[in-house]
């Protein structure tokens, strides 16, 4: 998490490319102490995930061991996807991008590996696998896909969230989701920034509704939504029953 905290000495000549009704770089530093509930139980490990047969099905299993286990999934796709942003940037991708598709991607690894501490910890018999990711449509080198795709895991992982916490029976679990959750949100918001920059797309129509709520979308459709990234079949059927 350093790099969020020396982001704060940047040049003179950076700082006016990232000021704008919202300072990116701030956001994302407000993001990181949130997160930071994770880094307290597990390293910031950015290495990949072993990874099972990608014809097996997994399943989720039931309870918040299935919840648990369905944000471990999308975690799972999500720190991929920033790591593989980060390992191959897309064409001029520019300093402040670059500093702060790293810091989700450090985000995301440690939400993801928080989740599997927890399962670890709490059910390690019942712990789905590491996921084979399926970024063949997505573009590396290409900012529009990047982002584009960035976009569509943001609002998905936010409604994902939204979604399972009344699935959750476990008070503690449930607060912890909703310091992820609060951390998603505002990747979404400066992905979206990104891509329309100084406008109120960070929380368009099309995920806040007129009364001021997000999004809160089901596990089966947020599963079938992402499927195509995930090479394994994935089951989620009894998660939070």
């Amino acid at each position: 998490m350093n790099r969020i905290i020396n982001s704060q000495n940047t040049s003179d000549k950076e700082e006016q490319k990232v000021s704008s009704k919202v300072d990116r770089r701030s956001f994302l530093m407000s993001a990181g102490i949130a997160a930071s509930v994770g880094a307290a139980m597990v390293a910031c490990s950015k290495d990949h995930e072993p990874t099972p047969g990608t014809g097996t099905t997994v399943n989720l299993g039931a309870g918040d061991v299935g919840v648990l286990n369905y944000a471990y999934a999308l975690e799972q796709l999500e720190a991929a996807f920033y790591i593989q942003v980060i390992d191959t940037p897309y064409d001029n991708m520019s300093a402040e991008e670059k500093t702060i598709l790293t810091d989700i991607r450090d985000h995301e690894v440690i939400h993801r590996d928080f989740f599997k501490a927890a399962l670890t910890a709490a059910a390690p018999s019942q712990i789905i696998p590491g996921l084979t990711p399926d970024f063949s449509t997505v573009d590396f080198k290409s900012r529009t896909s990047v982002l584009g795709t960035a976009k569509v895991f943001e609002d998905t992982g936010v409604a994902a969230y939204n979604g399972a916490g009344n699935l959750i029976k476990t008070a503690d679990y449930l607060v912890l989701a909703g310091k992820i959750v609060s951390v998603e949100a505002r990747h979404a918001s400066v992905i979206r920034d990104l891509i329309n920059k100084n406008t109120a797309d960070f929380a368009g129509d099309d995920v806040v509704d007129t009364s001021g709520l997000d999004k809160a979308i089901d596990p089966a459709t947020i599963l079938a939504a992402v499927q195509k990234y995930i090479k394994n079949p994935i089951n989620g059927s009894n998660v939070g029953k």
